[in-house]
């Protein structure tokens, strides 16, 4: 029986250090909602990771970018940069998939703090193109610096900046 379980860590470790590795590269644009459709119009960002190829159809790895939020109504602009782990499954036979980004977005803004990152998604998959639809939520908490001339931003409340975006990214070998 141990030598049947060590030859079987054995064997998902190898297949673990042989497996497929790569960068993904892209964009998203997107329409902001919840909170975030109060204080922007449109939402634009790039997207990098390095992803393991772990089973036939799983990939893992990690995950960056920034994710840019165009003010409006005199909002200044905001943004949040994600560090997350990003898994994606491809489905066998069909070139479809779904993935979900877990982690933390950090504000780029010192008046709205940093707070939990949350992006699933589905898409199209090509050889080296991946097409995407996807929901991005940023749980974080806006920080108040008194009175001013949008009553919607102050207090000590927590916000969910979210948006719907399309993107594409490139596998880069």
């Amino acid at each position: 029986m141990k030598k049947l379980l060590l030859l079987g860590a054995f064997a998902l470790l190898g297949g673990v250090a042989q497996a497929q590795e790569g960068f993904r590269l892209g964009g998203h644009i997107g329409a902001p909602l919840g909170d975030a459709a109060d204080a922007s119009s449109v939402t634009i960002g790039i997207d990098a990771a390095y992803m393991w190829n772990i089973i036939r159809g799983l990939d893992i790895g990690a995950t960056t970018g920034y994710s840019h939020f165009f003010g409006k109504d005199n909002v200044d602009d905001f943004g949040f940069v994600p560090i997350a782990v990003s898994g994606k499954y491809t489905f066998n036979k069909v070139p479809l998939f779904v993935g979900l980004d877990l982690g933390a977005a950090i504000s780029t803004r010192n008046y709205i703090n940093s707070g939990l990152y949350v992006a699933p998604r589905v898409g199209y998959q090509m050889k080296n193109v991946e097409l995407y639809l996807g929901f991005q939520n940023i749980g974080s908490k806006y920080k108040d610096h008194g009175p001013g001339p949008d009553p919607r931003w102050h207090g000590d409340d927590r916000f969910n900046f979210g948006a719907i975006n399309f993107g594409a990214n490139f596998f880069l070998k």
